[in-house]
């Protein structure tokens, strides 16, 4: 079989697996999202925090609990690592320093995973379990609540409440995520991911020799890692390790778990505001680009560009033998439009136009189909900016589902989609003019600081402000300045543009609906989801255009 047959193969299987679990998922998550009762588990959570998970909250209390829940989040992880030298299961590894604790701790927190250690040399088994595993949970549900209050401020009329974030938060968690991650973490085990407290062990190697290795919780962690659209590895390998990724079949299973929840949302969105139809054409809108992103993608590490290329019969440097070029590209497309991050192969070692479109698909606001929640409410916001370009364009004012999107609304979107570009643009300008963060390019000799070394920044900047986690290899982001301005990026990235989602659901929640008429845009309609894919590229494309020409297009074009 050819390696392209593999590939396309693959993703026909793949596709096929995420129509299977589309609506049981979709449906399940909304049954979950809008059920007037409580499990006994979950009564027991509400007591231990005091939360009285029946009161209804308007926006600013709903983000009061957010923000609240996330700053303590941070706190904890970053006290756990400062203190782990001193913990059993600590694996002999010292506590870690002030600047990297709080880029591992804000990186968790805000569901990015950003990782500028090696965590098999660094993290002992209580930190990755009782801190890493724990936020890879947490920090997915909180995605999820957001999209979810964003949805009721549609479906909810002269009100202003968006629902409890505290039974939001606890049901995302008990119910959704962690059945599917023991089920998949079982599937991990049984195809060779370990799980385990061991401690480190001198292993052979083939050549002769030995290295040390360590065991842990791997598969526990690796599946929420991907089904929570984190990214952050058990082991500086990623899901290119054996223990966390060990053959194709898992390769396969980890991009749909990193895809299931995104998609499925869609179908949750339909059934909320009682119009499934309208979750079909935002289900439409993410599928088209993330196909085309992965069609393009494996078009391009297929194209053998170039002598060494021609040698090797692909552009397989820093690419697995287990996974090969198509399995690499599908697993690299569905992260770096996700917010998940993980890797199975050496994103840094793509051809130059397979990591420019590693970095266009976070640009987007990894919204097809994004990560979990935040995919969700990114995509509705751009529905909402393109309702109201179609508005501009036909005289008459916009509507989305019943709801009038006005000057506040639109106000609200903009700042929502302004928001991560000037993070990335502004923090990737500043660390090209400063000497320090220059000399963390490693391949400064080889390639000199031109256009993949300015990539490489751009990538990590991107990466963080989009809670992506992901990186360029060849940049040592662990030095005060990266650790710092990436943890910034990190958080202002994630919490930033909730203010503006939660502002804009209250918003819409206090309007009363609006008949639809026969100058009413269809927002069902394949129009609708060509005018949406149109919106997001083109806004994209200008916004991003001049850093993409400076880095990967210039050196692609070299």
């Amino acid at each position: 079989m050819s390696p392209v047959l593999a590939g396309v193969l693959q993703l026909i299987a793949l596709i096929a697996a995420l129509a299977l679990a589309y609506r049981p998922l979709g449906d399940y998550m909304a049954a979950v999202y809008s059920s007037p009762k409580h499990l006994r588990i979950e009564k027991v959570i509400y007591r231990c925090i005091g939360a009285h998970a029946d009161a209804q909250m308007r926006w600013p209390a709903y983000l009061r609990a957010v923000l609240a829940f996330s700053a303590v989040g941070v706190l904890l992880l970053y006290l756990l690592q400062r203190v782990q030298g001193g913990m059993p299961l600590s694996l002999g590894f010292a506590s870690i320093s002030p600047d990297q604790a709080f880029n591992t701790a804000a990186s968790f927190v805000a569901n990015t995973n950003w990782q500028s250690y090696s965590g098999e040399q660094a993290m002992g088994h209580v930190v990755q379990t009782a801190g890493l595993a724990v936020q890879n949970f947490v920090s997915a549900a909180t995605g999820m609540a957001v999209a979810i209050a964003l949805v009721r401020g549609f479906a909810r009329a002269r009100t202003g409440d968006l629902g409890n974030f505290w039974a939001d938060l606890v049901r995302g968690t008990v119910r959704v995520l962690v059945p599917i991650a023991v089920i998949g973490a079982v599937v991990l085990v049984a195809c060779g991911a370990i799980q385990n407290f061991s401690g480190i062990h001198e292993v052979g190697q083939f050549m002769g020799g030995s290295q040390q290795t360590n065991g842990g919780a791997v598969a526990s962690q690796e599946v929420i890692k991907e089904l929570g659209t984190n990214g952050g590895g058990y082991f500086n390998g990623n899901s290119a390790h054996p223990f966390e990724n060990p053959d194709a079949f898992t390769n396969l299973f980890e991009v749909f778990l990193i895809l299931v929840i995104p998609f499925a949302l869609t179908r949750t969105f339909g059934k909320l505001v009682g119009n499934v139809k309208q979750g079909y054409a935002v289900l439409a809108t993410m599928g088209i680009i993330w196909l085309g992103f992965t069609a393009l993608m494996m078009w391009t590490e297929f194209a053998h560009g170039g002598p060494a290329l021609e040698a090797a019969g692909a552009a397989m440097e820093g690419k697995e033998t287990r996974f090969g070029i198509g399995g690499s590209s599908i697993f690299s497309v569905a992260t770096t439009l996700t917010s998940t991050g993980a890797v199975d192969s050496f994103h840094s070692s793509f051809t130059a136009f397979g990591g420019g479109i590693q970095l266009l698909g976070m640009m987007l606001g990894e919204i097809a189909p994004g990560g979990v929640g935040s995919g969700l409410y990114g995509m509705l916001v751009m529905a909402i900016i393109a309702v109201f370009i179609a508005g501009l364009m036909v005289g008459r004012t916009p509507e989305y589902l019943g709801k009038k999107i006005g000057t506040r609304q639109i106000k609200l979107a903009a700042c929502y989609i302004l928001i991560t570009p000037t993070l990335v643009l502004g923090f990737t300008a500043a660390s090209m003019v400063l000497p320090d963060a220059l000399g963390s390019m490693l391949n400064t000799k080889a390639l000199g600081a031109g256009s993949h070394g300015f990539s490489e920044v751009l990538y990590a900047f991107t990466s963080g402000a989009n809670n992506n986690g992901s990186a360029f290899g060849g940049l040592n982001a662990n030095t005060p300045w990266y650790n710092t301005t990436i943890g910034l990026a990190m958080l202002l990235g994630r919490f930033l543009p909730m203010v503006f989602v939660l502002a804009l659901a209250g918003s819409l929640a206090e309007q009363k609906p609006v008949p639809e008429t026969a100058g009413t845009l269809r927002t069902e309609k394949p129009l609708f989801a060509g005018l949406l894919v149109g919106t997001i590229l083109i806004i994209t494309g200008l916004t991003y255009f001049p850093a993409l020409a400076l880095g990967p297009l210039a050196e692609g074009l070299s």
